[in-house]
């Protein structure tokens, strides 16, 4: 795994860290790699549940990407897809839970990281901004994500703008879930961590399964789908362990099976 991004394992959570403070955490392509191997690493291991995302240090989780050396976007245009690209891809086909803890800056491409998160926490500090417009290209990448999750007026100001905004803004908004003081972000990281961990990953991983696949669908689609996955959950150990431990007025033991 690239030096520029660090994993580590700690109980149920694989936390993944940008590590290139100096650059503000700002992503070239060992950054794209580390994290995607990360990825690929917390889901081949099966004593991982939850997977949190990080910058190093206190000032920027991520910056986007990095323009300097001539290497603008890192893209390899010989290939059909871009390797950012298929990081997302990756997240958003991912069935572990995924927290961003953004720490600071957030800005262009690393919006994109944040967006391909199932939950964030931010500092009340930290600044966002979608500002390509500023140097002549668009968040063509990020949009497929943010559209999904902030109202259509609010990310049509922020990506024809450019200009930045605060966290209030972006909980409000629905781009983070929680915003804390500086101090409290490892207590407030932690307690969804904990709010996660203690939860069926059999049934938090066919139900991401279920999300993704009704994005799509139609209200017909959907339900007729969902009804079968019902069925299909409701057969598995964890389901059995669950309601037994319910009748049993005791804490179920998982399995993920």
């Amino acid at each position: 795994m690239s030096d520029a991004v660090l994993t580590a394992k700690s109980g149920h959570v694989l936390t993944i860290t940008i590590n290139r403070p100096d650059k503000r955490n700002a992503m070239n392509a060992g950054v794209v790699a580390g994290i995607a191997a990360g990825w690929r690493a917390a889901h081949a291991d099966d004593d991982v549940r939850v997977i949190v995302l990080t910058g190093a240090g206190d000032k920027a989780f991520c910056a986007g990407a990095d323009l300097g050396g001539g290497q603008s976007f890192f893209q390899d245009l010989s290939k059909p897809t871009s390797d950012y690209a298929d990081l997302l891809r990756l997240a958003q086909n991912g069935t572990k839970p995924s927290i961003a803890r953004v720490n600071g800056t957030c800005m262009a491409g690393g919006m994109g990281l944040l967006c391909m998160t199932d939950m964030a926490v931010a500092a009340d500090d930290v600044v966002f901004g979608l500002p390509e417009v500023k140097v002549g290209v668009f968040p063509m990448q990020v949009l497929s994500l943010l559209q999904r999750i902030v109202p259509r007026r609010l990310v049509a100001e922020w990506c024809l703008t450019g200009e930045p905004f605060g966290p209030e803004e972006a909980r409000a908004a629905g781009l983070v879930n929680h915003v804390v003081p500086r101090a409290e972000l490892d207590a407030r990281v932690d307690w969804l961590v904990g709010r996660l961990v203690d939860k069926s990953p059999t049934a938090i991983r066919r139900g991401k399964y279920a999300m993704r696949a009704i994005e799509a669908m139609s209200f017909d689609e959907a339900i007729a789908f969902t009804e079968g996955q019902i069925a299909l959950t409701a057969a598995t150990e964890d389901a059995k362990e669950g309601i037994k431990a319910f009748q049993e007025k005791r804490k179920p033991v998982w399995t993920g099976r």
